[in-house]
């Protein structure tokens, strides 16, 4: 978004959690660039990015476009921030997403996009506008309504965290409906196992995002986490943290 067109208060909150969360200056700059004009979300595609990432097997640039049933990939060290419809992600690095090889038919028009995303490997944050969308890991699949979310990739367990909102979770081995979380602060973050497992799902901790990051990508298609909304509650149990 264009800083200048907030108010200076807003203004000054979106660079102070930024800047206060180790957020390189590019992508301070990125959300300063996030529309040409007031209330207009960034074109899809890639906003930034760090290392080796590439584009269905080809090295990207900042600016290129992003399709259903591309498949970016993250090298070590490495990472990209991503614009897709009304959806945001940002990929950590060794990370292998397909975006939406599979539109549900109903939406296939619609600029929020529904339908399947499916997760390889690492580890990838997520902000989404109205959709129904499902992330498919090795182990798991999370039903996505319309929320955020930390997915994690481990060779024996996914790690979902839904930072805040609605979501489905079930095996995706089995087939085995799980759970279903509503979160308003990421009060249900779980691991799912594989069928060799003593356990299919069980309570875990908030590791390795921040909601710092989450509003950096809710900014960029000007929205805030409804965390961050007059009334909400506040949240004291989680330490916020960073990692490129």
């Amino acid at each position: 978004m264009d800083l200048s067109k907030f108010h200076p208060t807003r203004r000054g909150f979106i660079r102070s959690v930024l800047l206060a969360s180790g957020f390189a200056p590019a992508l301070l700059s990125l959300v300063a660039r996030a529309g040409a004009t007031a209330m207009a979300p960034l074109k899809t595609g890639v906003q930034e990015l760090v290392g080796d990432v590439r584009l269905n097997g080809r090295p990207v640039e900042v600016g290129h476009v992003v399709r259903p049933g591309d498949v970016c990939m993250t090298g070590a060290e490495s990472s990209c921030v991503i614009v897709l419809g009304e959806h945001v992600y940002l990929l950590r690095e060794t990370s292998e997403v397909e975006f939406y090889p599979e539109l549900f038919e109903e939406a296939a028009a619609d600029a929020s996009l529904s339908g399947t995303i499916k997760m390889v490997a690492g580890a990838m944050l997520a902000v989404f506008g109205k959709t129904d969308t499902t992330i498919v890991t090795p182990m798991a699949t999370i039903g996505i309504r319309g929320t955020a979310c930390y997915t994690s990739i481990e060779p024996e367990r996914t790690y979902a965290c839904v930072c805040y909102g609605t979501a489905d979770l079930a095996s995706a081995v089995s087939g085995q409906a799980l759970e279903t979380v509503f979160s308003r602060h990421h009060d249900m973050p779980r691991y799912i196992y594989g069928p060799d497992s003593p356990v299919s799902i069980e309570e875990a901790t908030v590791i390795d995002h921040s909601d710092a990051e989450l509003r950096m990508l809710e900014a960029l298609v000007n929205r805030i986490p409804p965390f961050d909304a007059s009334g909400a509650p506040p949240y004291t149990r989680y330490a916020p943290t960073f990692r490129p």
